[in-house]
């Protein structure tokens, strides 16, 4: 598998707040995580590090078959999340300059066939598949469930000034709910997993034409993605992690 991770401060924070990771384990199993913190007193910072601290810690202790199942994967991806809300919560309930710090996660593990996703918050997976893009994750916002109930349309969603109120994140309570699902995965496919410093600049358009670019290997499409977001106003953190199966058409990258 190829992979690309980076992180970008921005145009207007003073902290990034955002973390990611990717590991390949036994059985052939790929892994990645994106969290977004959120917090005063720089709380964010400690705890999207600290959900990907204990994301990674508890999969670096799993052990893979390469016969694993799309619902054990399910399994280890929730029980990874919720690992990491339990690390969050109990340091903030510990230290009030962490009270009600939170982080969104979205992760993947991808085997064989099938890319399994789990998310809290609005940091976001994309499939790029066939010439197209497809949000895979479904934001856990404020804004999007008025949208969903059809109070705002599209356009007004965009432009919401509450757009980044989450309604869930990972470690602000003892107990989180954790979306996890399945899709379908080929070698010619490619997974983006993104904070919305990302998303909430760069259309999905774009994205589409710079993973789908020809003259530019993984790292380098990454890079561009950054570029993209911070040509935008680069008003938040940006963080991209980028997976691509490493066939024989695609090794330069």
């Amino acid at each position: 598998m190829l992979t690309a991770n980076r992180s970008d401060i921005g145009r207007v924070r003073q902290v990034n707040e955002d973390q990611a990771w990717v590991g390949q384990l036994e059985g052939g199993i790929t892994l990645a995580i994106v969290a977004d913190g959120m917090g005063g007193h720089q709380a964010g910072d400690v705890a999207s590090q600290k959900a990907v601290d204990a994301f990674r810690s508890m999969l670096e202790r799993s052990t893979f078959r390469h016969d694993l199942t799309e619902q054990e994967g399910k399994m280890l991806i929730r029980q990874a999340i919720s690992q990491a809300n339990d690390a969050v919560y109990e340091l903030a309930s510990r230290n009030e300059h962490y009270h009600n710090m939170g982080t969104t996660i979205v992760a993947a593990l991808v085997r064989k066939d099938k890319a399994i996703i789990g998310h809290v918050g609005d940091s976001r997976a994309y499939k790029i598949s066939g010439g197209m893009i497809t949000q895979i994750t479904n934001d856990h916002t404020l804004v999007n469930e008025l949208l969903k109930s059809g109070q705002l349309s599209p356009e007004e969603a965009a432009r919401h000034p509450r757009r980044n109120v989450l309604t869930r994140a990972v470690g602000t309570d003892s107990h989180v709910e954790i979306d996890v699902q399945a899709v379908d995965w080929s070698s010619s496919d490619v997974l983006l997993l993104c904070s919305d410093g990302l998303s909430n600049m760069v259309s999905d358009q774009e994205m589409l034409q710079t993973v789908m670019s020809e003259q530019l290997g993984l790292e380098a499409k990454a890079d561009q993605l950054i570029q993209l977001a911070l040509h935008a106003g680069g008003d938040d953190n940006i963080t991209v992690v980028i997976l691509q199966e490493a066939s024989p058409a695609n090794r330069e990258g």
